[in-house]
């Protein structure tokens, strides 16, 4: 069995009872919202990881002003044919307050569409899981940086 590990750094940016959220398309090609973040590079800081990719999925440049919390999530599955692999994705949730740049759409990326959503239409939307567990940690804002009900 293959083993991946996977680290990223995402960002909660709220202003006005509205979410800054990115649209990416599923596996079978479904759009699905997602929080503005992504993998880090061999070498980079999480802090300069989620300021690079909420720039190249929004074109906003954020001032990090948190550690909200890291989520980790292991599974193992089979992609196609191939052999199964065991994936374990740790998550860096901060939040963030945009600075500057300009809201735009992402080209030739993971992303297809930037915009901000009420938080109250959040439920309503097809959308990843970790956009639920990041507002949680936006919400609750747990000591330890790790929701209560997580796994161990």
């Amino acid at each position: 069995m293959r083993q991946k590990l996977r680290v990223a750094a995402y960002a909660i940016c709220v202003r006005d009872g509205q979410i800054l959220l990115a649209r990416s398309p599923a596996q079978d090609g479904t759009p699905e919202w997602v929080v503005p973040g992504g993998g880090m590079e061999h070498g980079e800081d999480p802090y300069d990881t989620v300021r690079r990719e909420v720039e190249e999925e929004t074109g906003y440049r954020i001032e990090v002003t948190g550690l909200l919390g890291v989520d980790s999530s292991h599974r193992v599955f089979r992609n196609g044919f191939g052999p199964a692999v065991d994936h374990h994705a740790v998550r860096f949730v901060y939040e963030g307050r945009v600075t500057g740049g300009e809201l735009r759409n992402e080209v030739n990326g993971s992303t297809d569409l930037a915009a901000w959503h009420d938080l109250d239409a959040v439920p309503g939307l097809v959308r990843i899981k970790l956009v639920d567990i990041a507002l949680r940690m936006w919400r609750e804002r747990p000591v330890t940086g790790r929701l209560a009900d997580a796994p161990a």
